[in-house]
This record gives C-alpha cells, structure tokens and sequence, in this order.
C-alpha cells in the first residue's frame, strides 16, 4: 500500500468531504429525539417484545459489520484505481446523508433496510477517505498505522464517555442536548462557509482543514462535540428501554451510534494527518 504515488495536495481538497459528517450527525441526534418522542407517547402500542440492550448491541454490531466490510472493498477499489478515490468518496457521503435524513424526518428510524443501506454507503466513505489520509497526506507513517491509531482512538473515545455516562459524571439534561445542538450547528455552519470562502481564494477557505493551527483547532472540537454526543445516544438507548419501546426501536439507536463513531474516527484520522502531512 505504501508504493502509491503521494500528492501534495493540501489535506483540505480531500478532507472538505468529510464537512458533511457534521451535517449528518445533526440529523442523527434529531433522531435520537424523535425516536424516544415516537415511543414514550402514552397509549402508544409498544410491540410483542421490548427494547433490550442486547437488542441494541446487536443491531449496532451488525450496522458496524456491515460498514466495515462496505469500508474494506471500497479501500482497496482506491488502491486499485485512485481515480475511484473521489466519486466513492461524494456518492458514500451525499447518499449516506440522505438516509440519515429520510430516517430522521421521516420517522423511518425502526427501518432496517434504510440503516444497513445507510452502513453500505458510509462505509464507501470511510474507506475512500482512509486510503486518501493514509496513503496520500502523510509520511514517515504506514497506512496500517496512522488507520490503526485512528480505530484505537475512536474505541478509547467510546468507551470513555460510556463510563462517563455509566457513572454520571456528566447528566444528559435538555440543556445539555440543546448545548451539544447548537455546537454542532455551529461546526456545520463553518463548514460550509469554509467551502464557499474556498471558490474565491482557490480553495484555501478559513483555513479548518489546511492543517495549520486553527484547522487542528477546528478538529478537537469536532472530536469534542462527537465525543459528548455518544452520551445523547446512551441517554436516548435508557430512555426507550425504559419506556418500553418495541425491539425494532434498536435500529434507530444503531444508527445514531454509527453515525457518530464514523463522524469521531474521520475526525481523528484528519487530526493525526496533520501531525504526519506531506507539507
């Protein structure tokens, strides 16, 4: 994998795709709400069986094998062909979106068809945007490595904030979702005028993923507010538990944990990018 020709293009001509993370997790958060409100209506039929949590780590496994695999095929179709680096990179990320978005506010978010859709084109982004972080933006670095310290990283985010939950260390109040809210609108909102800042001074935009100090800036407070994210997640999983939700409702649980463990791992592996770039 490390005899490809590497580039020196700027980490920001690859890695603006990966803005619509921000986006997608907005959506995925509003459906977390949506779900619990969909299912803690009083008099609402819940289903022969209830929410388990082994509901939910099974349905969250299976979305997560199924992207990986998706993310395994469409790395190595890029280290066959470069050229295919780009489209699967746009299409896995426009078309992921979308589903978030039918899921969300179409009140599909039960719908297994619609997350393991979700995970096949995901998981085209995923990989497409790790061959181009591992095998073109860096040096002195195997792909294997900087995409194994990436993995790592995201693993020891999940579990932390999964004791921190565990624990109650930090609450899961409204006030807290509305915060965690508006951050990501705000990451959402500088993404795109980054992109569009960029069609006026050749691409360089405000400078979130150039690699320079703001970008690093921009990029730990993404792994921030994806980190507090997952406690939204946990806190949306206790709810339906609790409330008695039908088991169908682990789909739309699986979902919002995948989204955001894509959005944190692609996060990450930008961030250490940076610390390992061509320039």
């Amino acid at each position: 994998m490390r005899g490809v020709v590497r580039s020196n293009k700027p980490a920001g001509g690859y890695a603006g795709f990966g803005s619509g993370m921000n986006a997608a997790n907005q959506g995925a958060v509003f459906n977390q709400a949506n779900q619990a409100d969909q299912y803690t209506k009083p008099g609402q039929q819940v289903g022969t069986r209830q929410l388990t949590v082994d509901d939910v780590v099974v349905k969250t496994a299976s979305t997560l094998g199924v992207l990986i695999v998706s993310a395994i095929v469409s790395y190595f179709l890029c280290h066959q062909n470069l050229a295919l680096a780009t489209p699967l990179m746009i299409v896995g990320a426009l078309v992921g979106f979308v589903l978030v978005m039918v899921a969300s506010f179409g009140r599909k978010q039960d719908n297994p068809a619609i997350v393991l859709a979700y995970a096949v084109f995901e998981g085209l982004f995923v990989g497409s945007i790790s061959f181009v972080f591992a095998n073109l933006m860096v040096k002195d670095i195997s792909a294997g490595m900087l995409i194994g310290q990436a993995v790592l990283g995201t693993i020891g985010v999940f579990v932390g904030m999964l004791v921190v939950y565990k624990t109650g260390a930090i609450r899961v109040t409204p006030r807290f979702t509305r915060m965690i809210v508006a951050g990501i609108f705000g990451v959402v909102i500088l993404a795109l005028g980054n992109l569009v800042v960029g069609f006026f001074n050749g691409g360089a935009g405000l400078g979130l993923y150039n690699g320079g100090p703001i970008a690093i800036i921009f990029s730990l407070v993404c792994i921030a507010l994806a980190a507090f994210s997952f406690l939204i997640d946990f806190d949306s999983a206790d709810q339906l538990i609790r409330a008695g939700a039908p088991a169908k409702a682990a789909w739309g649980i699986a979902l919002g944990l995948t989204v955001t463990l894509v959005w944190l791992y692609v996060e990450i592996l930008r961030l250490l990018s940076y610390f390992n770039s061509n320039n």
